[in-house]
């Protein structure tokens, strides 16, 4: 990724705490780097010690906004990208990471389809309060990469959203009155806004973002950074 600064967003939903070392995560539901990404910094955070001070915010980001909400096989679409024998060096490479971080990545079953129904759901998961949002955010990277879950059907949506401890209902009626789609949006401007060209993007404060899926190391300190020119 290039050129990611860290500014302050605009606007936001859901409460924050305040104090809080605030990061504001701009994913994709359907970037396997996300998930490799959002792992390294839980790991990151468990072994600081001012990990009670991290908050963890999830910003929409699409990699392709044009994708059909009907699925289409992930490897058509990875090679029509990179090339036919790049897929093979991709997959493999990111099977060994995300082993390293309990990840199972099952390519055949992975369809890529639209995630801004995904999005808006994050959107209002976060009105739950932001852990509700990770949870809810772990479990959709699950279904779509390991279980091959179509992350665009509503039903399944809201199915997800109740396995991650919300309720089916309320998140079925948001995605079907259409909810929430202008805070995707708007999160979808602040990535301009932020010149975040590229997930995973972690922003942290003005002047500190942490491009793509890095080490824990590289988490571990940066985040100190962070908090010690807090203190």
């Amino acid at each position: 990724m290039r050129g990611a600064r860290s500014g302050a967003l605009r606007r936001t939903y859901g409460a924050s705490t305040v104090g809080a070392l605030q990061i504001e995560v701009f994913s994709d539901v359907v970037c396997p780097w996300c998930w490799l990404g959002k792992r390294r910094l839980e790991r990151a955070r468990e072994e600081l010690d001012f990990a009670d001070e991290i908050e963890v915010r999830w910003r929409a980001f699409q990699l392709d906004p044009g994708a059909p909400v009907e699925p289409r096989p992930y490897a058509d679409v990875l090679a029509r990208k990179y090339g036919p024998d790049a897929v093979p060096r991709i997959t493999n490479r990111l099977d060994h990471l995300g082993r390293q971080e309990g990840l199972d990545y099952r390519w055949d079953r992975v369809q890529r389809v639209n995630s801004f129904d995904a999005h808006r759901l994050l959107a209002w998961a976060a009105t739950h309060g932001l852990d509700a949002q990770n949870t809810l955010s772990e479990r959709l990277f699950r279904a779509y990469f390991t279980e091959g879950a179509n992350v665009a059907d509503r039903a399944t949506l809201a199915s997800l959203a109740g396995e991650a401890g919300l309720d089916v209902d309320d998140a079925a009626a948001a995605l079907e009155a259409g909810s929430f789609a202008d805070e995707v949006r708007a999160d979808l401007a602040a990535a301009v806004e932020n010149d975040v060209l590229g997930v995973p993007a972690f922003l942290l404060a003005p002047g500190f973002a942490i491009p793509g899926a890095q080490e824990v190391e590289t988490f571990k300190t940066m985040l100190t950074r962070v908090h010690d020119r807090r203190a």
